[in-house]
């Protein structure tokens, strides 16, 4: 886990740029999800909290909620920090507070808040079931878990594709597979893992999300965010080669060629009396 806080502290803003916008959507639909269930004045965990997008849109939607941001990365949580002094009028600015800290070892007293949410990040943690547990265990009885993180699987991308290719014809290094992923399975895994974890009442629904980047976007996608650290060490005369190449490559998509596809899954438990 630390090497993915050490990641996230080189890339923090261009995910802020490129990425954040991806997932946006999804975030939004999990705060819709949970929105019949906030009445104001609740104590919100948002575990994995990054850029904020998740946190500050709660404060945004529910007066009177108060929302901690836990990440692993310093740098995230340096961003987020500085999003919610953009966003938040002085009024409401502490409303907002944000600590360095992993899912698996949450720095709060058992029941210290009341609901729990968390976006793409249960793909990330070495131990889910510990995570889980530690999302169970700051919560009161009857508290709520709400996520939603990546599934397997989804359809091919034709831009990474062009991508792919073009780093073989030049002969570069190709793209890693990032290991073993750590995406659910599935809803019905979803719901094992949270019954399992000690929570009741366990739901979880597949879901889809789609982005539209432009040819210029998946550009600065990848060199700023996915394969920033790449084209930073490519000596001059490669990356120049492979940025003209690939600018021109990408310009040639279509709009349904650039749009990225994925599964997703949203989960919801409740804490049970064990």
């Amino acid at each position: 886990m630390t090497d993915q806080a050490d990641r996230y502290d080189r890339i923090g803003v261009g995910y802020a740029r490129w990425w954040a916008p991806v997932l946006r959507p999804a975030v939004m639909e999990l705060l819709d999800r949970v929105a019949p269930l906030v009445g104001g004045g609740e104590r919100i965990l948002d575990i994995g909290t990054g850029t904020g997008q998740l946190a500050l849109e709660a404060l945004d939607r529910w007066p009177g909620v108060s929302v901690v941001g836990v990440d692993a990365s310093s740098g995230m949580r340096d961003l987020a920090e500085a999003e919610a002094d953009r966003r938040l009028a002085a009024a409401d600015r502490d409303r907002f507070t944000t600590r360095v800290a992993f899912a698996d070892t949450l720095p709060f007293e058992a029941g210290a808040f009341d609901l729990a949410l968390s976006s793409f990040v249960f793909q990330l943690v070495p131990n889910r079931a510990r995570a889980l547990r530690e999302a169970r265990r700051i919560l009161p009885i009857g508290g709520l878990l709400a996520y939603v993180t990546w599934m397997p699987g989804g359809e091919r991308f034709a831009a990474d594709d062009v991508y792919d290719s073009l780093l073989e014809e030049l002969d570069l290094e190709p793209r890693g597979d990032g290991g073993p992923s750590g995406d659910v399975a599935s809803p019905e895994r979803a719901i094992g893992e949270l019954r399992r974890a000690g929570f009741a009442d366990a739901w979880a629904e597949a879901g889809s999300l789609a982005h539209r980047f432009t040819a210029e976007g998946y550009f600065g996608f990848l060199t700023e965010f996915d394969e920033a650290t790449f084209f930073e060490e490519l000596d001059g005369r490669d990356r120049a080669e492979l940025s003209s190449e690939l600018r021109r490559r990408l310009g040639r998509l279509t709009a349904s060629d650039l749009t990225m596809r994925f599964p997703i899954v949203f989960a919801t438990g409740r804490r049970s009396r064990r």
